[in-house]
């Protein structure tokens, strides 16, 4: 891990730097990919799943059976604890629901909101070297509580052909209307135009590497919606000298395992903490089975040493991280002055892993800076606002003239007009 000792402003940038992916030659081949997919359909999906998955397919839907065979695999422990996290998701996402009301800008004038839930979405699951069957629940949970129609998911299988179980679970326990076994740029594809099984849907939701994250940001000009631009996975600790240091090291390791391309930060105000957390850190990650990927994350890391608490969470705003966790004695106050972050965790017992996983917070969040203008996935992700107004003969009387005035000045006579005529009618 890089240290960097009471930095001046001007050596922010590099600081907030995440490490740079060349993505040139990447475009291209998610570009043909895409291609195939939308002219071949679901024969381009299973060869890309041959080539890539190793999975010989002669259909891309999970059947029945597949959904009953993997509840006798998962363990009763894990269901129980999927079935928890999912309470938990779902009572804090219901909390959201829109209540739109009826206001009244003028004298016959009426206008109001009302949400209607995207009808069909398109959720994407990583099922690599982590199958992520936590994000099932924290896409599905707020799609079914939106009143999606149709939620579809769509997930890499095991050179098998079979889907990871606690994914299935999952997937049932959330509400999930259809499970397709594709994965990376396919899958995204797949959803974009739709195949002969896969159906097309209106926005796609979800993580992945490099090249579905590029699928997602091709398929989003034309074709679909997507929840964010995304990318690789970062932490930002703030500790003082009141901090565990075991903990803040466990929190930077949980981060660094997700991948290489990953990033995590730690800023301190006390030098004797940053010593003690890279000497933490050091020893945790000897101990860590993915440690090998944790190791080469930590490359692209730093501990940063600064001399205030306001220049701490000045320097975290700054760097806008997806995950920020505040573990000082005056957690609740710095948590008023955060204004760039995704999701934010307070207090020394408050780690990253209970949002990711069954507090009730959605871990699918903003990265790369993104969090200075993009929120989390939540309930509104699903839904959409459609305004209505009314107006009465009063309501025409009372702007009736200043929209007139407006669009004339605008050079827009037949807008003049569609009020004109009814000026002229009362």
């Amino acid at each position: 891990m890089n240290i960097i000792e009471y930095p001046a402003k001007e050596e922010w940038t590099s600081i907030a730097a995440r490490p740079h992916l060349d993505v040139s030659q990447l475009n291209a081949t998610v570009a043909a990919v895409l291609a195939d997919v939308k002219a071949n359909g679901d024969k381009a999906v299973m060869a890309y799943e041959e080539k890539f998955d190793h999975a010989q397919l002669t259909s891309l839907a999970v059947s029945e059976a597949e959904m009953e065979e993997a509840e006798q695999l998962v363990s009763e422990d894990l269901e129980h604890a999927i079935r928890l996290a999912h309470w938990n998701i779902r009572t804090f996402h219901e909390a959201q629901r829109f209540k739109g009301e009826k206001v009244e800008t003028g004298p016959g004038i009426t206008c109001w909101q009302k949400s209607v839930a995207i009808e069909r979405v398109g959720l994407y699951i990583p099922g690599g070297t982590a199958p992520l069957f936590s994000t099932v629940l924290m896409l599905a949970t707020p799609a079914k509580i939106a009143g999606c129609k149709e939620i579809v998911l769509c997930t890499p299988p095991n050179s098998e052909g079979k889907v990871n179980p606690a994914i299935l679970v999952a997937a049932k326990t959330a509400g999930v209307s259809k499970i397709f076994k594709a994965g990376g740029v396919q899958a995204i594809g797949a959803m974009a135009y739709g195949t002969e099984s896969v159906p097309k849907v209106y926005k796609i939701f979800g993580p992945g590497n490099q090249y579905v994250m590029a699928a997602k940001q091709q398929v989003s000009l034309h074709d679909v919606a997507i929840d964010m631009p995304a990318g690789p996975s970062e932490v930002c600790v703030i500790a003082d000298e009141t901090a565990n240091a075991e903990f803040v090291a466990a929190d930077l390791l949980s981060q660094a395992e997700h991948g290489t391309d990953s990033q995590v930060l730690l800023i301190t105000t006390s030098a004797a903490m940053l010593q003690q957390v890279k000497n933490e850190v050091e020893r945790q990650l000897q101990l860590l089975p993915r440690k090998e990927i944790a190791a080469k994350t930590l490359e692209n890391s730093r501990l940063v040493l600064v001399s205030s608490a306001e220049e701490a969470i000045a320097l975290s705003n700054y760097y806008a991280p997806e995950h920020l966790i505040i573990q000082t004695k005056d957690y609740e106050q710095l948590a008023e002055q955060v204004v760039n972050a995704g999701s934010v965790f307070l207090g020394k017992y408050a780690c990253e892993s209970a949002g990711d996983y069954a507090s009730g917070t959605n871990h699918t969040l903003p990265t790369h800076g993104y969090a200075t203008a993009y929120s989390g996935v939540n309930l509104d992700s699903y839904c959409r606002k459609i305004t209505f107004q009314h107006l009465t003969e009063q309501g025409v009387r009372h702007i009736g003239h200043a929209v007139e005035l407006m669009a004339e000045a605008e050079q827009l006579d037949a807008h003049k007009n569609a009020m004109t005529v009814r000026l002229n009618s009362l």
